[in-house]
């Protein structure tokens, strides 16, 4: 899974794609499949009583379990009910977007995800340590000390190269006229209560990123282990542990220096 990317790539994308997105529905998209599913898997207490499941690799990414949300037909099924309840072709479109890179950028871990669902073989390049099973304070250890907090790096940085986006010009030229809520929180609230939730995703994730290397490595002594699929120290879940199967296909050497790996499915 990823802990910052999510919060990263829809600006990312609203760089490229301009007037052709809505932001909040891309950012919704973002973050679906894990609001559906993550509290689960590191679990959460209601009134004294603890909810967590069993097997929280098979509950986030396998079948049985929620994993269909991690899924590319899951996207264009949420989308079209946007469509056919809002009749507005961009929130679906943006909605879409937003998931379907959520759902393509956790295959970057040892467990992946069934993109082609109903088809429930995993994609999983396998780059950096699946570590939910452990709970939340040992993933964001084992995270933070792989390639995964490498690869939340790579879209800060992506993000901030596109930081006209987060400008107040950006946002009234091009934002707020692609979408109307955005020229009915204006007419309501001051520009820069307005300009602040905008922008607070990717505030969120910088300060997220920045806090949990901190911890990671500061307060605390988590090995660092950027070898491909690390860290080596943590427990691992992967997609053999689960419902799907897997089909290993290196992509070669060069690749797996930092670009790719190896794809399984």
């Amino acid at each position: 899974m990823s802990w910052v990317a999510h919060d990263m790539e829809p600006y990312a994308l609203q760089r490229h794609l301009g007037k052709r997105v809505a932001i909040i529905p891309l950012i919704i998209g973002s973050y679906a499949p894990d609001m559906l599913s993550k509290w689960f898997v590191y679990g959460i207490s209601v009134f004294g009583l603890k909810l967590k499941a069993d097997d929280p690799a098979q509950f986030h990414r396998g079948w049985p379990g929620v994993g269909f949300t991690h899924s590319l037909l899951f996207g264009v099924l949420v989308a079209l009910l946007i469509l056919l309840l809002t009749k507005r072709n961009i929130w679906a479109f943006s909605f879409l977007i937003g998931q379907w890179s959520h759902a393509l950028t956790d295959t970057g871990d040892t467990v992946g995800t069934m993109l082609l669902f109903p088809w429930t073989q995993h994609f999983a390049i396998g780059a950096w340590q699946y570590a939910g099973q452990t709970g939340r304070f040992n993933d964001a250890g084992a995270y933070f000390s792989g390639l995964g907090f490498i690869w939340d790096g790579i879209w800060i940085v992506a993000a901030t190269f596109g930081w006209r986006v987060l400008t107040r010009s950006y946002f009234e030229d091009t934002v707020a006229l692609g979408d109307p809520i955005w020229t009915w929180g204006i007419s309501v609230f001051p520009m820069a209560v307005v300009l602040a939730l905008y922008r607070a995703s990717y505030f969120y994730g910088v300060c997220r990123w920045i806090t949990w290397v901190l911890w990671a490595h500061v307060v605390h002594d988590f090995p660092m282990d950027l070898s491909w699929g690390g860290p080596m120290w943590a427990a691992a879940a992967s997609a053999s542990g689960t419902s799907g199967r897997m089909v290993t296909m290196p992509l070669g050497a060069g690749c797996a220096s930092g670009c790719c790996g190896g794809l399984r499915l």
